[in-house]
């Protein structure tokens, strides 16, 4: 009986690589824990917190696309919204950099971000992926409105993302 399970998981397996060769398209929502790397000395303002976002990949072969819009409640005080664009390399472990802007108090950052992200895709089962990973957020400086200064918001993220290919 042990065999027979071994002998099925091993094909869930081999079966599970094949279905996501034939569904490059990706489409999910994930949660991320973020930390701003500055101290920010700012009456309640943490500088923690999750946020949420919808995902969306395009993958082949080594390469990839990947589209999120992220929501952020309560950033640095305000609840935002990062739009974001990543260049994938790798398959189940994988690099990748993005460009994305940050829509915060009524309008838009004056610069762009510029991310690096590492994570492992793995294939669950069919066409259910889980994606870990990790990011680092290089951030302009933000104004806030009870700063005597502006803060660095360069931020740390561990996260994770479900997505159904097809």
């Amino acid at each position: 009986m042990k065999k027979l399970w071994i002998v099925m998981a091993g094909l869930m397996i081999a079966a599970s690589g094949a279905w996501a060769e034939d569904h490059p398209h990706r489409i999910g929502a994930g949660i991320n824990y973020w930390v701003a790397l500055d101290d920010i000395d700012v009456d309640n303002v943490d500088d923690d917190g999750f946020s949420y976002l919808l995902t969306y990949q395009y993958r082949t072969g080594l390469l990839g696309l990947q589209l999120d819009l992220e929501m952020l409640p309560d950033r640095f005080g305000e609840d935002a919204y990062a739009p974001a664009a990543y260049l994938l390399l790798g398959k189940a472990l994988y690099a990748a950099v993005g460009v994305g802007m940050v829509y915060q108090d009524s309008e838009w950052a004056d610069d762009p971000f510029i991310a690096f992200k590492a994570g492992v895709d793995l294939n669950l089962v069919a066409n259910l992926y889980l994606d870990i990973s990790a990011s680092y957020r290089f951030d302009s400086k933000t104004k806030l409105s009870d700063a005597t200064e502006d803060i660095d918001t360069d931020t740390v993220f561990l996260g994770a993302a479900l997505r159904f290919g097809f």
